[in-house]
């Protein structure tokens, strides 16, 4: 079929086809195979024709051949299709919902599309509109951690109900540190971002030490008091302790929510509070972090300004974090908790239930 073709066209049938260009009504694919006809019936090259219609030179052989046999009326009707393969069965499907929720054979933690595919005999396309219409990933996977505090309900309520209904004339404060926080240096500088590519950085770099963050988030305020220290022992804990002391006015009561790590319990930290009446702390359960609000800071921070940061020294890391710190403070907003103890209660339930 690679030889031109000159279709003859009669006047009856030119007349139609010009007919059908000039119609403003007509579908558009019916005035693309009239104008092959005619450019075709002009003997001009099947690459000219392509070119003038904006198709290909099958698409231009396609219908010169249909013409041929079908006159103008083959044009108007598109190719009959011969049957497409058959649905799959629901038994088909109820297997491969049931696989992907079984264990997958051999040494394999999950099963794979293409896995599933060769188990069950199906294309891979398959096996995807199947796991999507029943919302199976098998690829992904979520972590939990249960507490195993027995004082956990009662830790919770006492948190929960601070961050809903604090106390008036009081100040809520979660104390958290950030250790380990690396100053990392990029062995080259990376490119930034242009249209159609985005920003680059090298995968190696130099360490040039940690430094720790102590904060104290006020939920009320949405203000944070940060302070860089080189360790996060008891001995720096209490530091930043006087610090926030400091900055807190006289004569308000200060409620601290901190997590249950150990220099938080020091017994110099029990004596500092014990001559500091006004402090109160209350410790999140054991394995509940999550209840501490400060760490969404910290989340904030390593995403913005720490996860993608080329920093020469721990002096210059220092000096982002507290630049990010004084920015933070210009515009804070309060943290706002929402949820009550009893939907968390019940997820916990659930999934006590579900693990047993």
């Amino acid at each position: 079929m690679a030889q031109n073709v000159c279709p003859v066209v009669s006047a009856e049938d030119r007349a139609r086809l010009e007919a059908m260009i000039g119609d403003r009504n007509r579908a558009q694919k019916h005035v693309v195979r009239a104008r092959i006809i005619l450019h075709s019936a002009a003997r001009l090259a099947v690459a000219e024709v392509a070119r003038r219609a904006g198709v290909g030179r099958p698409a231009v052989w396609r219908w010169q051949r249909r013409f041929a046999e079908a006159g103008v009326e083959g044009l108007l009707r598109d190719p009959a299709r011969g049957p497409g393969k058959p649905r799959l069965g629901d038994a088909t499907v109820r297997r491969v919902v049931a696989l992907a929720c079984a264990e997958p054979p051999g040494a394999a933690t999950h099963w794979t599309g293409r896995a599933m595919a060769k188990t069950v005999g199906i294309s891979l396309r398959s096996v995807q509109r199947i796991w999507a219409a029943h919302k199976l990933q098998p690829h992904r996977i979520r972590t939990f951690k249960r507490s195993s505090d027995p004082a956990f309900a009662a830790k919770l309520e006492d948190i929960v109900g601070l961050y809903i209904a604090p106390p008036k004339h009081a100040i809520v404060l979660s104390i958290d540190e950030k250790s380990q926080i690396q100053a990392l240096d990029r062995t080259q500088p990376g490119l930034p971002l242009k249209p159609g590519k985005a920003g680059t950085m090298t995968h190696d770099y130099k360490r040039h030490g940690t430094t720790t963050l102590f904060a104290a988030l006020d939920i009320l305020e949405g203000t944070v008091i940060g302070r860089c220290m080189p360790r996060h022992r008891h001995q720096e804990f209490l530091r930043f302790l006087n610090t926030i002391e400091q900055a807190v006015p006289a004569g308000r009561l200060s409620h601290v929510i901190l997590d249950n790590y150990s220099p938080h319990k020091h017994p110099k930290v029990r004596a500092w509070l014990a001559r500091h009446p006004r402090w109160i702390f209350h410790f999140t359960p054991t394995s509940g972090s999550w209840l501490n609000a400060v760490e969404t800071f910290f989340s904030t921070l390593t995403r913005r300004r720490i996860r993608r940061g080329s920093f020469h020294s721990i002096v210059d890391l220092q000096a982002a974090i507290n630049r990010y710190l004084d920015e933070h403070n210009q515009d804070p907003k309060p943290f706002i908790w929402t949820k009550t103890t009893h939907p968390i209660f019940a997820k916990l339930n659930h999934l006590n239930a579900s693990v047993h």
